[in-house]
């Protein structure tokens, strides 16, 4: 067994890989599958041109960091593509929202309901009840509010 994988290292890169990735299927960490990939490589690199033990060692560090690199470059792309995303974040899913006051704002603050749920609302100034306002800002659990002109 061990003078087969030293006659032909390249089925212990590929075994190697093909058993990394495997494992990456199992947890979704991500940290296995570039050293899989990497060995994999490595594996078919091998099965053409033969290296040392030493250099193959070195390839497989070597590649392992280059597919790290390649995929952090890729991420940091499609992230900078995407548009910002509010989910989850119900306060600033309400900006731009248009409300009317139940009641006076007294000191620039007080509370609307919105659906279900009664909201902190801060303005610059003393509002009426019934004033119409929309939504400017989110501050913690406060909604910065503004009158609609």
């Amino acid at each position: 067994m061990l003078l087969d994988i030293i006659a032909h290292p390249h089925w212990f890169w590929l075994t190697l890989g093909g058993l990394l990735l495997a494992a990456e299927m199992l947890g979704t960490s991500g940290y296995l599958l570039w050293s899989g990939l990497a060995a994999i490589m490595v594996g078919i690199i091998e099965w053409f041109v033969a290296f040392s033990w030493t250099a193959q060692g070195s390839m497989f560090a070597v590649l392992t960091l280059v597919c790290v690199f390649f995929w952090y470059r890729w991420m940091r792309y499609r992230e900078s593509q995407q548009q910002p995303n509010s989910l989850n974040q119900r306060g600033s899913q309400m900006i731009g929202l248009h409300l009317t006051l139940d009641t006076a704002l007294h000191d620039g603050i007080g509370h609307v309901r919105i659906g279900d749920s009664s909201w902190r609302v801060q303005a610059e100034q003393d509002l009426p009840a019934g004033t119409q306002v929309e939504v400017i800002g989110v501050e913690g659990i406060t909604l910065r509010i503004q009158p609609r002109l």
